[in-house]
């Protein structure tokens, strides 16, 4: 549940920074770094343990790591609780403590890296592709950057297009789900579609094996129009981009 998780540094490189600090503060310090897969680690194992560094919003976890090592026999550990540092530069939106999440979020809008040109690759149009959940503000962002002059591709309008009589996924689609899911004027019903494959993971495939495969060509007409009008970069706003 943490923050931004995708832009967590790889323990590798965590570790060695910490390293790093241990080193500078005192040199002569005897250290073992041990990466955690539980939210116990080895506090409640190690029988050589004595002390347990807290804060104020970590302490209730302290006493939960005490609880444990009582319950494997060993001595529970003195609780040394330390004030965190603020952060004098946080904003509105950021925790008030010096916080790697705070940090991760002052990422956002960053090039991490260059993009690295692909020879099979035209140059241009520069494709973007923008995915995520309902809710999590891809029409948003869609909206931006089309007003900064992209050429914005919505997946959902060319899902809606596909379906619509005369479209290239319509006769298959009825032909597979049969004609009850047509409303009386012959377009589909997509209410009617979705309780059909819903729950169902066979149809639900059926579906998007027929679907897929036609957004797909329909996406790439739409990018063939993006280069025809000049455009240098497309937007591509699909929620299931990646499937």
């Amino acid at each position: 549940d943490k923050v931004l998780p995708e832009l967590i540094e790889p323990y590798e490189l965590r570790a060695a920074k910490l390293r790093e600090f241990l080193e500078d503060v005192k040199p002569s310090l005897r250290y073992d770094i041990v990466p955690l897969a539980d939210p116990y680690g080895p506090s409640v194992t190690d029988p050589d343990l004595q002390c347990l560094v807290v804060s104020e919003e970590t302490r209730r976890g302290g006493e939960a790591v005490n609880k444990k090592r009582l319950e494997n026999g060993l001595p529970e550990l003195a609780l040394y609780e330390i004030l965190l540092m603020k952060d004098p530069d946080h904003s509105q939106n950021e925790e008030e403590k010096i916080s790697s999440s705070s940090l991760r979020q002052r990422l956002l809008g960053t090039l991490l890296q260059p993009p690295r040109r692909d020879a099979a690759l035209p140059l241009r149009p520069y494709i973007i592709g923008l995915t995520g959940g309902t809710g999590s503000g891809k029409t948003s962002i869609a909206k931006l950057l089309g007003h900064l002059g992209a050429f914005i591709i919505d997946a959902d309008k060319l899902g809606h297009a596909a379906y619509v009589p005369g479209g290239p996924a319509y006769e298959q689609v009825v032909t597979a789900f049969g004609a009850e899911i047509l409303n009386e004027e012959g377009t589909i019903n997509r209410k009617v579609l979705g309780a059909k494959v819903f729950g169902n993971q066979e149809h639900l495939k059926s579906l998007t094996d027929i679907v897929w495969p036609v957004m797909a060509q329909m996406v790439k007409e739409q990018i063939r129009e993006a280069d025809a009008q000049g455009k240098a970069v497309c937007v591509l706003d699909a929620a299931v981009l990646l499937e």
